[in-house]
């Protein structure tokens, strides 16, 4: 009888985490897509009424396009967090070299590695591999990866760790930016978590690590996040080296 409670209290924890994450992600579209077009709309509506010059116009227009492409972001990741919720949704394992994701993250990123000045290294085995979903992991590091550039400093180094631990392979990225302070770290998957700019003064929502976590979720694996403020942040994935 005890264990058919506690199965039932699992269950029911899961459906309210899933109803609460649906609910956030909702909320943050509406806010931030409510915030972007009123106001883009109030600009030109302004500027039709010659309230404002096309001067001034024009100088506010940097600030609509950083809205514009933070909202995107937040398109691009709800729509890859909705294609793992229609249907049966199953993870595809194939064998990646973990240098190919090395590979990935140094083309994708190049243009914002040169612009920060940031060096992009890689440790331990150059010939490790795991078996998992390339799509999910590649959005995993791509999100962590993103983040370590956003909040490291020009000149600073940054890292793709590898260490196989028998059927475990423990992927991190390892960076010497701002770092988190530790009294946000309890959050940092929540809602509650603020939402730092970048060293650039680059924009986020705070919400591709809620997803992350999911995806992580669904390769069975697990996600830790190390951070000292001023320091840095390592950012660990634990991965099944098989997964069927």
């Amino acid at each position: 009888m005890n264990d058919f409670v506690n199965e039932l209290q699992l269950k029911i924890e899961k459906l309210e985490n899933e109803i609460n994450f649906k609910n956030g992600l909702i909320s943050i579209l509406s806010h931030d897509s409510k915030e972007l077009f009123g106001t883009f709309l109030w600009l030109i509506e302004e500027l039709e009424r010659k309230t404002i010059s096309e001067e001034d116009f024009f100088k506010l227009l940097p600030q609509v396009k950083s809205d514009a492409r933070k909202n995107l972001q937040t398109i691009q990741d709800s729509v890859a967090w909705l294609k793992t919720q229609y249907g049966e949704f199953k993870i595809k394992p194939v064998k990646i070299m973990v240098m190919d994701l090395f590979h990935y993250l140094e083309e994708k990123y190049a243009a914002k590695l040169k612009e920060k000045n940031i060096k992009f290294y890689f440790k331990e085995d150059y010939n490790a591999f795991l078996t998992s979903d390339r799509l999910l992991l590649e959005y995993v590091l791509d999100k962590i990866f993103n983040n370590a550039i956003k909040y490291s400093f020009p000149g600073q180094d940054i890292y793709l760790q590898e260490i196989t631990e028998g059927d475990q392979v423990v992927l991190s990225v390892i960076d010497f930016g701002t770092g988190i302070n530790e009294k946000y770290l309890p959050a940092i998957y929540t809602y509650d978590n603020p939402v730092f700019l970048g060293t650039a003064g680059e924009k986020g929502v705070g919400l591709s690590l809620k997803i992350v976590k999911k995806f992580i979720s669904l390769l069975h694996g697990n996600i830790q996040i190390i951070s000292t403020e001023n320091e840095g942040t390592t950012v660990s994935l634990f991965l099944h080296k098989f997964i069927e």
